[in-house]
């Protein structure tokens, strides 16, 4: 047929094309056209037949060997955003900054995140969490996209942003905000009143997770949206059953009757009261109980019923003579053997008949030897300090005073231990050799046992501080007394209020006391490593005057004149190599006392 002068040329003579089915490199297989909505192609396979259709196959074909050349231009693969901001075809570094400046400009990386923890939302600064973008190591995974070439030509993807955060820092913001939706778990116990055991039944705990919160912030942080961080249920290994059964099969059996134990010095009964006294149901981290035997308490609750059998041994101490320290041997003792006994009474308790044990004796070494303390370099005393008091010591006072100090006379501190007032002389009470004597209670003085032991404690503060030692703990007196030394003094009050210091040295300390009719001193005998430990005091301040209140006339009303009220600084200096060390800072309110009258 003839179309306007132009002659079509016959079928057979028509030029033809071989095309080749070709695979892209790293190219994953197509989804098929019916994945597509409607059975349509997918969109790059839409793409390639949009660019065939517009007659440019010759081109197409072309690029499958150039498409190198322009979609692998850069580090980052075309295509390629993370948070809105397009990387693609950038080197590493100009991605790194393109970032940098984008979140900088959309102050993205500063914006407070809200979270929800239970009932409870609250706003965490990122800084404040140290919560942070990582935007090198977020370019360095957009460069490692995997894309094939045609999909860097024509398609996106992308990048999710590296996040860090302070897992232990915002465990602890998170559980400020969470307040009481967070509560420990109720632990498992078994304790004694008297000879009936009393369970303590387990109760799950509420608790944040820090690894599952972190990561849930990492998650959601830039999303833009709240984050939810999981509050979970913690439970203690040692269940309420458990708990019953322990008091059933051995808590109420072991105190229904007495144990026999027997020595090679004798035999000793144990009482259900004692049985009681020693038996220690303790549960560990994870809340699992466990039953043991004390034979500390063991002993405490005998009494002098093992002195006939078991003698103590007796630490080497130290004392002071000639104005030199000096070892003083001590002794080894023999005691029955703790671990065996603990083991076989266990075993014997939960049995209503045959409740004898048989207690091994063994040598016990002190734990203190004078071969330690002849290394422990005490060699010159390195403080002192006295104080004085009235009343002679016929005073029940002064008693006290006196009592306590020879308690803690020649008591040697290693290095690295807390020495504890409350815990060295345990209870001050009327069996312990303690009277009555005034003492500050409820804001005001009545008589009770063991007054005074605050005035050594001052005294024993002040050595220690004057020494370089480590204040652990000490409170101040609530009113001011022209006896003591403003800020720098201690009270005590057993068992509530304590004085602790610890031997912050490489050397040993020993604690030498001595007293007249009218003072007592405290010196620190160690290796001085100090020029000088002075005390330098700011002005006082915030002065209060003392108000009049008048008390019923009686054996319990102890009249006072009143002191002022007032708050003052105090800084310890210490010096080494003529240099300034540490300044620590003391400061305490004083309470005006009142005066008070007795009777009118």
């Amino acid at each position: 047929m003839t179309l306007y002068g132009e002659t079509r040329p016959p079928a057979d003579d028509r030029p033809t094309v071989k095309v080749t089915a070709v695979r892209w490199p790293d190219d994953e297989p197509e989804p098929t056209a019916a994945a597509a909505p409607g059975g349509s192609p997918g969109p790059l396979s839409r793409r390639l037949r949009i660019l065939l259709a517009a007659g440019v196959t010759t081109v197409v074909l072309g690029a499958v060997a150039g498409v190198g050349v322009y979609a692998y231009a850069g580090d980052v693969p075309r295509g390629t955003s993370v948070l809105g901001t397009e990387l693609g075809g950038r080197s590493r570094t100009d991605a790194i900054r393109d970032l940098h400046t984008e979140l900088g400009r959309a102050g993205t990386l500063t914006a407070p995140l809200r979270v929800t923890i239970g009932e409870r939302t609250v706003e965490v600064k990122p800084a404040d969490v140290g919560l942070t973008m990582d935007v090198e190591a977020t370019v360095d995974a957009a460069a490692r996209t995997q894309a094939h070439p045609v999909s860097r030509l024509v398609g996106s993807r992308t990048v999710a942003p590296v996040v860090t955060v302070d897992a232990a820092r915002l465990d602890a913001a998170l559980r400020k905000a969470a307040g009481d939706q967070i509560h420990e778990w109720t632990v498992p116990a078994i304790i004694f009143t008297g000879t009936t055991p009393k369970p303590v039944r387990p109760k799950p705990g509420r608790a944040l997770d820090p690894q599952r919160s972190a990561q849930a912030v990492r998650d959601g942080w830039l999303t833009g949206q709240p984050v939810t961080v999981p509050l979970v249920e913690t439970q203690p290994a040692t269940t309420d059953e458990e708990v019953s059964r322990l008091v059933a099969e051995l808590a109420r059996p072991a105190v229904a009757a007495p144990v026999t134990l027997r020595t090679p010095k004798g035999s000793v009964t144990i009482p259900p009261a004692a049985i009681a006294w020693s038996l220690r149901f303790t549960a560990d981290d994870s809340g699992k109980l466990t039953p043991r035997i004390d034979v500390k308490r063991l002993r405490s609750a005998l009494g002098d019923k093992l002195g006939a059998i078991e003698v103590e041994p007796r630490d080497a101490r130290m004392t002071v003579t000639g104005g030199k320290p000096t070892p003083v041997d001590g002794r080894p003792g023999q005691q029955l053997d703790a671990t065996a006994l603990s083991r076989d009474l266990l075993a014997v308790l939960p049995r209503t008949d045959d409740r004898t044990v048989t207690g091994q004796l063994k040598e016990t070494q002190p734990e203190v030897t004078t071969a330690k303390l002849a290394g422990l370099g005490i060699k010159e005393r390195v403080s002192r300090f006295t104080t004085h008091f009235t009343g002679g010591l016929s005073s029940p006072r002064s008693q006290n005073i006196v009592q306590v100090a020879k308690e803690v006379d020649g008591t040697v501190v290693l290095p690295g231990e807390t020495f504890s007032l409350n815990g060295h002389t345990g209870e001050r009470g009327y069996d312990q050799g303690y009277q009555d004597a005034p003492v500050i209670l409820d804001g005001k003085l009545v008589p009770g046992v063991g007054g005074g032991v605050s005035q050594f404690t001052t005294t024993l503060f002040n050595a220690t501080y004057y020494a370089g030692l480590e204040d652990v703990e000490h409170k101040p007196h609530s009113y001011w007394f022209s006896r003591y030394p403003a800020v720098i003094e201690s009270t005590i009050f057993w068992p509530n209020l304590d004085f602790k210091f610890r031997n912050n040295t490489t050397h040993g300390v020993l604690i030498d006391t001595s007293h007249t009719a009218s003072s007592v001193t405290v010196s620190i005998w160690s290796t001085k490593i100090y020029d000088s430990v002075k005390t330098e005091y700011g002005p006082r301040r915030g002065i209060t005057s003392p108000k009049t209140i008048h008390l019923e006339a009686g054996p319990s009303c102890i009249p006072s004149n009143g002191i002022d009220g007032f708050t003052q600084d105090a800084f310890r200096i210490i010096k080494k190599d003529g240099k300034v060390l540490k300044r620590e800072k003391f400061t305490w309110r004083y309470l005006a006392e009142p005066r008070y009258i007795c009777g009118g």
